[in-house]
């Protein structure tokens, strides 16, 4: 498995990989494609967010006790869906890179540069936020897969979520509003990232009360909305996140 650090306009001589291994049940893969694909306002809330950075830290070493407390979330927020957002590719780096796949679920692996921005896909609320990596290899693979990480509720109802992160943007809580394209973090390798720089980006319902990890980290495919987002289009995935939730519900966990 490759293990350099990116540098800038600098990629790892990854063998050609057209069909990739899966990972661990809440793993990313870890090879950066070779080609990157093809490339009214709401409502003035009383809180958002800034764009202050602070320098990025060296990820903590897994805690070994038992006693972990729980990443910062708030509850969304209680107003209706709106669609015509605006939306935004959520990695601002000009060499970014991701698969149409991804090991064992839906979701997919954004391949940039560590410190790159990550940005709000949309207008929303930030509901989850993890400023503290506790993830161990050692450990039950899935809950704290994701290093540090963000997540927002989208004013047109979908969650966003992007792990790996090398920093979490100061004024990045839970329960604060931010505006598309606003920075919320850092490209990083958190987590199990396996030493990659890239961000683990998840499209799924907020399911609330029976939300979990699982949910959180992808129940669609996301780059055909990636791929409208990159070329500057604004394909909306709330109704086939709307049409995800209608047949499954909220799923307990795997």
């Amino acid at each position: 498995m490759p293990s350099p650090t990116i540098g800038r306009r600098t990629r790892p001589a990854y063998p050609i990989l057209l069909l990739l291994a899966p990972v661990l049940a809440a793993g990313c893969a870890t090879t950066r494609p070779g080609v990157p694909p093809d490339g009214a306002a709401p409502t003035p809330p009383a809180v958002w967010a800034t764009d202050e950075q602070p320098a990025a830290p060296s990820a903590a070493t897994a805690p070994t006790g038992p006693a972990r407390p729980a990443p910062s979330s708030a509850g969304p927020p209680a107003t209706a869906p709106r669609a015509g957002l605006r939306h935004v590719f959520p990695v601002r780096a000009d060499d970014v890179a991701y698969h149409p796949t991804h090991g064992a679920y839906p979701a997919t692996d954004i391949f940039a540069d560590c410190g790159e921005p990550f940005v709000a896909v949309t207008d929303g609320t930030v509901v989850e936020v993890s400023r503290t990596d506790r993830y161990d290899k050692r450990g039950p693979q899935g809950p704290e897969n994701g290093g540090l990480s963000v997540a927002l509720l989208g004013d047109d109802g979908v969650r966003y979520y992007g792990s790996h992160l090398s920093v979490v943007t100061t004024g990045v809580d839970a329960g604060v509003r931010v505006r598309a394209g606003q920075q919320l973090g850092k490209v990083g390798r958190t987590g199990n990232a396996n030493n990659v720089c890239h961000v683990h980006f998840g499209i799924s319902p907020p399911c609330p009360g029976r939300d979990g990890w699982w949910i959180r980290r992808g129940v669609l495919w996301p780059a055909r909305y990636l791929d409208s987002w990159k070329r500057g289009g604004n394909r909306e995935p709330a109704a086939e996140v709307t049409a995800w939730q209608r047949k499954h519900g909220c799923p307990k966990a795997p």
